[in-house]
This record gives structure tokens, C-alpha cells and sequence, in this order.
């Protein structure tokens, strides 16, 4: 699907890594550079033409990003370095200053490192409680172990909406309504999803959301975060410095700007916002149905293809995302990833960054294939044929 969009195709790559990152559109790579070669200047900072078209596109992708989430606000939308920083500016901003001692919080053992390491950190700093919501049969969510896990003590749940190793589809929505009823903040990572599924912040009733451009065919090293306003008001900057106050005296007295802007110190990697809201127009001009039922027939596809390989073990096979994560019996997820880019096939191997994951399917590394919109049954017709070739993996990499 649309593959001649995409340039770095042309180097007879097989990608399927695109968990960890996506290729890039011939209109991300354009507007970077018309960012650059065209009118080069700070937002929010002159008063000069160049610097007055760069405050109208830097704000234009605030408005895009409220559309795609459908935000209730556009002062709802904080740019960030990505998810990692997302999540770290709610945890350490807001849920540090509200929760207590003895309250907890509920995860999962399938949790990505950014959305459990710095619960950790504040498990020290706070002495919240950390519990994990059981995974099922399937290594999935469902709404039922999380009811069950709820007590008087919940005050926050946060989860990714798509998990980066299972890739289960998690039913954000029905949780949103239990924490919406019962007064618990909801956080969602949307980092495997926001490129992939509609999400409607609003109707799934959540309170905060990160997610990373790199992962939704834009630059990396930007993202945004969700939050709605009244939270938003409620939470502490990360960083202080130019562009997020509105004046400070040599007594010490000093005031923040307002939403968003008291979280945007510093000059932003504004070619990043930018290029985020091409990947954003381009995702909306082929439809995230279409990229989603695209990927799940790819899945499809190559689930009953590998049944012909000998020794395959799949942990997914029943998530309704185009994450496929396997391994090959007796063989170490590394020696099979190296292998396989021998044929210039790209998969990613390890862990994931999901390290605790090892407690739920007994498994410390995996080999995962995440299939989006330019992706070819033909790909996977090679990644096949490859892994049938499994006896040649330690002549290959030694």
C-alpha cells in the first residue's frame, strides 16, 4: 500500500520492525525540509515574517493533533520529545503530587519500560503500591481482570492501548468508563496505536496520553502529550526556562504561562511538529480503518504461511494488531534476528523493553514482526522462506 511514498524502499529492504520505528513519507521528508531551506526561525520568538510563519505552522499542528484525538481543547495538547517524555511529565508533574502513600496503581507485566520504571521510582519516592493486572490465557488484558483488581486504593490505571510485544488491542474504552465512575486517573501510551487505531479521547474517557511521531511515519525525537485541561492546570513543568514563563524578578517572583505553553521550555525541535503534522495529513488522507484491516490481513497472511515452518513458536496469533512475536525452538532471538538480515530482512529481537514481561509467557527474548501499510505478502512470502532455512542460522552468523 502506497509503498512509492516512501523513499528509503528503494534500497531492496524488507522492514517489519516498525514497533520500534516507521520509514517516512516523501511529505514528512518534504515539509523538514521546507522548514529549513524556506523559513528557517524560533517559534514563538520574532517579530519578523519568517519567525510569524513558523508560530502559524508550529500552532496549525496543535490544531491537527486535537482533531486526530478529537481533544476538547487545543490548549490540550503539549508537544513533547515523544511517549517516554509524555509519560514522565504526567507521572513525576501530576500523579507525584496527588497520590499518597498506600495508594496504588494498577499496570501490566506487558508494559513498556517508559510506563514502569518511573512508577518505580515513585514507588521509592512516595511508597505507592504497584500491582499488576494479570494477564489471560493469550497474555491479553480483559476487562474482567481488571475489575477484579480494583480496590478502594486505585487511584491510577495506566496502561498502553496496544502492548509492544503481545500487541493485544486492550478495551481503553471500558476502562475509561469503570475510572471515569470510580474517580481514577486514567494514563494511556499510545505509542503502538496512534498510527494504527482511531482513538477518541473524549469517548474513551481518557485523562492523559503520550504518544511519539517516529512511531506514525513522522520524525523522531517528538511527540505529544493528551491532557485534559483542568489536569493539565494541576501539573508541574518538567523544565523551566525561556518561552514557558511570563516574567521572573531578581526576588525570586515569577510567574508560568498558561496551558500548554508552561511545559514547552526551551526551543522545541520545531521541524519535528512539523513534520508530525504531514505524517498526521498523511495517515488521515488513507484512512487509519484502511491501515488497520491492511495490517491484520498481512497478520493473517503470514500466520498461516509459518505454519509450513518448522519449529515456529507464535505467543500472538489471536491479537488483533499486525504485531506478530515468535521465536525458534532452541534458537536465541538475537542469532535468528542477525540471520535473517543476512537477506536484508529486518526484525527486532530481545525484549522489547518490556523486561518483566518474562513472568507472564516464560520467554526472555522474542523476535518480533510488526507489519504496517507498506508491507507486501510478498515480504512476507521471503521472511518465510528464509526461516525455513533455520539448520543454516549458526553457519550464517559464526
Amino acid at each position: 500500500m502506497n509503498r512509492e511514498d516512501f523513499p528509503i524502499l528503494k534500497n531492496n529492504i524488507i522492514y517489519f520492525d516498525n514497533g520500534a520505528t516507521t520509514f517516512k513519507p516523501q511529505i514528512v521528508i518534504d515539509k523538514i525540509n521546507e522548514y529549513y531551506t524556506k523559513y528557517t526561525a524560533n517559534a514563538h520568538r520574532g517579530d519578523y515574517d519568517y519567525s510569524l510563519r513558523v508560530d502559524m505552522e508550529y500552532e496549525a499542528v496543535r490544531d491537527k493533533i486535537k482533531d486526530f484525538i478529537n481533544a476538547e481543547r487545543r490548549e490540550e495538547i503539549v508537544f513533547t520529545s515523544g511517549t517516554t517524555h509524555a509519560l514522565n511529565q504526567v507521572i513525576f508533574g501530576y500523579c507525584e503530587k496527588v497520590l499518597n502513600p498506600g495508594d496504588e496503581v494498577l499496570l501490566s507485566k506487558a508494559e513498556h519500560a517508559s510506563n514502569v520504571l518511573p512508577w518505580m521510582i515513585l514507588a521509592k519516592r512516595k511508597g505507592i503500591i504497584i500491582k499488576y493486572i494479570p494477564l489471560n490465557d493469550k497474555y491479553e488484558i480483559d476487562i474482567d481482570k481488571v475489575k477484579e483488581n480494583i480496590t478502594d486504593k486505585t487511584k491510577v490505571i495506566s496502561l498502553a492501548h496496544v502492548s509492544n510485544v503481545i500487541g493485544d488491542v486492550r478495551p481503553i474504552k471500558e476502562i475509561g468508563s469503570i475510572c471515569k465512575e470510580k474517580g481514577i486517573i486514567f494514563i494511556v501510551d499510545a505509542a503502538q496505536s496512534i498510527g494504527h487505531l482511531k482513538i477518541d479521547v473524549q469517548d474513551m474517557n481518557i485523562d492523559f496520553l503520550g504518544c511519539s511521531a517516529h512511531k506514525m511515519l513522522g520524525p523522531t525525537g517528538v511527540g505529544f502529550l493528551y491532557g485534559k485541561y483542568e489536569l493539565l492546570e494541576e501539573t508541574e513543568p518538567l523544565t523551566y526556562g525561556g518561552g514557558m514563563n511570563a516574567f521572573f524578578e531578581s526576588n525570586c517572583s515569577f510567574e508560568l504561562k498558561g496551558v500548554p505553553l508552561k511545559f514547552e521550555a526551551g526551543t522545541q525541535n520545531i521541524a519535528g511538529v512539523l513534520g508530525m503534522g504531514a505524517a498526521i495529513d498523511y495517515l488521515k488522507s488513507i484512512g487509519l480503518d484502511k491501515i488497520h484491516e491492511y495490517e491484520l490481513d498481512l497478520k493473517r497472511y503470514a500466520i498461516e504461511r509459518l505454519k509450513e515452518v518448522p519449529n515456529i513458536i507464535i505467543y500472538n496469533a489471536n491479537s488483533k494488531s499486525g504485531c506478530l512475536t515468535f521465536n525458534i525452538d532452541k534458537v536465541f532471538s538475537q542469532d535468528t534476528a542477525v540471520f535473517l538480515n543476512r537477506f536484508n530482512i529486518c526484525v527486532r529481537s530481545g525484549n522489547h523493553c518490556a523486561k518483566i514481561l518474562k513472568d507472564e509467557i516464560g520467554s526472555t527474548n522474542t523476535c518480533r514482526a510488526i507489519f504496517y501499510l507498506y508491507n507486501t505478502k510478498e515480504e512476507i512470502d521471503k521472511l518465510v522462506g528464509i526461516l525455513k532455512r533455520q539448520d543454516e542460522v549458526y553457519d550464517n552468523i559464526i
